[in-house]
C-alpha cells in the first residue's frame, strides 16, 4: 500500500492509495465548496448543481451518463455537505479511463438544459418534503438553524423552496465559473491503480479545466458572538417525541479533537456504550439514543439525539446529564479504557476493507487537515491520551449548563 499526491499544472491535486490485492478502484473528484459558501439567495445551489451534473453533457444524455459506469458494472453517486462536494464511482481496476472520461466530463462540459433544470426543481422539492417527514431530519435541521443563526452552517444544505425554484442556467453557470476552479478540485482514487497512471489520466482529461482569473471564492468564518444556551420546542403531527440537546463543537485541528473522540465512543459507541445502556437497556425509555460529532473547519457540533415518550423527557434529560457528571468527575475505569480504544481503533481498521472509505479518508485528510494523516499517526494520536486528559477536558466539554435543548413534540390531536 502506498498513498502518493501530485498536483496538475493548472492546479488541480490527484492523491491516490494503491492497493493491490483488490480488482476494484473508488475514484471521486471533490470540489472544495458547500452549503457554507452561499449567500442567502444562492441556498442550495451547491446540492442542486450536483444533481444538474447528471443530467447531460455536451456529448452524453442522462440516461447515457447513468448508464456509462452501470452497463460494466460499475457504480456512480455524488453527496453535497456543508463544506464539499464529491462526485465519485466505484469500478473495475479496467475501467479506471472510462470513470475518469464521465467524472471529467460531467464537472467540465455540463450543459444544463432548461427541461432539465425544471423537473430537477421538482426532484428536489420532493426530497425536501421526505426530510420533512423524517422527524430526525427535521429537528437537526432546526437545532442548526437555531445554534448557527444568521450563518451559513444554520441554513439546510438543500436550501429552501423559495430559493431553489429561483435557480437559472445563469445560475448554476456561475457557480461553476466561480468555484469549480482547478485549485478548487481534488482528485483522489483508492485501489488497484497505478498513482502515474492515475495522473497521465488526470492531466488528459482535467487538462481543459481552466482558471477564471476574476473569480473570487469567500467562505464566511464563524464568529463566536453570542452563544446563549436556548431551550424551544416545536411540533409536528407524529406520533414520537424527539430531543436533542447539544452546542457548537470542535474544529478538525483542534487540539482536543482525539479527547472528543474517545468521549464521543464512551458516550455512543454502539450497545455498550453508556447512553444505550442506562437510557434504553436499563430504563427501556427509548428506541434510539446516540451522540453524534462533526466537525468543521472553524468550529463544529455535539450533541445528544434521543427518541422517546413525551412523559419521559425529564429523565431522559437527567441521564444524559447523569453521564456527563459522570465522564466528568470520575476517571474511566482501566477495563473500559482499554476497551474503548480497542473499539474505536478496530473500527477505523476494519474501514480499510472498503475502497469507498479509502478514497474517502484519503480526500478528507488532504482537505481538512491538508496532509495525509496515517491510520499508525492516528493510532499513536489515540494511544497518547490517557485516562485524564479526557476527565479533564470532559470536565470543560460535557457542563450541562452549556447545552442547547430542542424538543419535537406531537401536535396535540394528532
Amino acid at each position: 500500500m502506498s498513498v502518493t499526491s501530485s498536483t496538475l499544472p493548472g492546479g488541480v491535486k490527484v492523491l491516490s492509495e494503491s492497493i493491490e490485492s483488490v480488482k476494484s478502484i473508488t475514484i471521486g473528484a471533490w470540489v472544495k465548496t458547500g452549503s457554507r459558501d452561499e449567500l442567502v439567495h444562492q441556498s442550495g445551489i451547491t446540492h442542486f448543481l450536483e444533481h444538474m451534473l447528471f443530467k447531460g453533457t455536451e456529448k452524453r444524455t442522462a440516461f447515457d451518463i447513468a448508464q456509462s459506469m452501470e452497463s460494466v458494472g460499475g457504480y456512480m453517486n455524488a453527496f453535497t455537505s456543508i463544506e464539499h462536494t464529491c462526485y465519485y464511482i466505484r469500478c473495475l481496476d479496467t475501467d479506471l479511463e472510462r470513470a475518469m472520461d464521465v467524472l471529467s466530463d460531467m464537472i467540465l462540459h455540463s450543459t444544463f438544459p432548461q427541461e432539465e433544470i425544471e423537473k430537477e426543481k421538482k426532484v428536489v422539492l420532493e426530497e425536501m418534503k421526505m426530510y420533512k417527514d423524517s422527524p430526525e431530519d427535521v429537528i437537526f435541521e432546526e437545532f442548526n438553524a437555531r445554534l448557527f443563526s444568521n450563518h451559513p452552517l444554520g441554513r439546510p444544505i438543500i436550501g429552501f423552496e423559495q430559493t431553489v425554484s429561483s435557480f437559472s442556467r445563469l445560475d448554476l453557470q456561475g457557480y461553476i465559473n466561480q468555484h469549480y476552479q482547478p485549485d478548487n478540485i481534488l482528485i483522489a482514487a483508492a485501489g488497484n491503480l497505478n498513482h502515474d497512471v492515475l495522473l497521465k489520466l488526470a492531466d488528459r482529461y482535467f487538462s481543459q479545466t481552466t482558471q477564471h482569473q476574476s473569480s473570487e471564492r469567500f467562505r464566511e468564518k464563524i464568529q463566536e458572538g453570542d452563544l446563549s444556551r436556548f431551550q424551544d420546542v416545536i411540533t409536528r403531527p407524529i406520533e414520537q417525541t424527539h430531543m436533542l440537546v447539544g452546542k457548537r463543537g470542535l474544529p478538525y485541528e483542534h487540539e482536543d479533537r482525539i479527547s472528543l473522540l474517545l468521549v464521543n465512543t464512551l458516550l455512543s459507541g454502539g450497545m455498550s456504550s453508556r447512553l444505550h445502556q442506562n437510557i434504553r437497556e436499563k430504563y427501556g425509555y427509548c428506541y434510539s439514543v446516540s451522540s453524534f460529532s462533526q466537525s468543521y473547519i472553524d468550529t463544529g457540533l455535539f450533541g445528544v439525539y434521543i427518541g422517546t415518550d413525551k412523559e419521559y423527557i425529564g429523565h431522559v434529560r437527567e441521564l444524559i446529564q447523569k453521564e456527563f457528571d459522570e465522564l466528568r468527575g470520575h476517571v474511566v475505569s482501566e477495563k473500559e479504557w482499554v476497551e474503548v480504544k480497542a473499539q474505536l481503533k478496530g473500527k477505523l481498521l476494519l474501514a480499510q476493507e472498503s475502497m469507498n472509505n479509502r478514497m474517502t479518508r484519503l480526500a478528507k485528510s488532504e482537505l481538512n487537515y491538508g496532509r495525509f494523516i496515517t491510520l499508525e499517526e492516528l493510532v499513536e494520536e489515540i494511544d497518547e491520551i490517557g485516562r485524564e486528559d479526557v476527565r479533564s477536558f470532559s470536565e470543560k466539554f460535557l457542563d450541562f449548563s452549556d447545552y442547547s435543548e430542542l424538543l419535537l413534540l406531537p401536535e396535540k390531536g394528532a
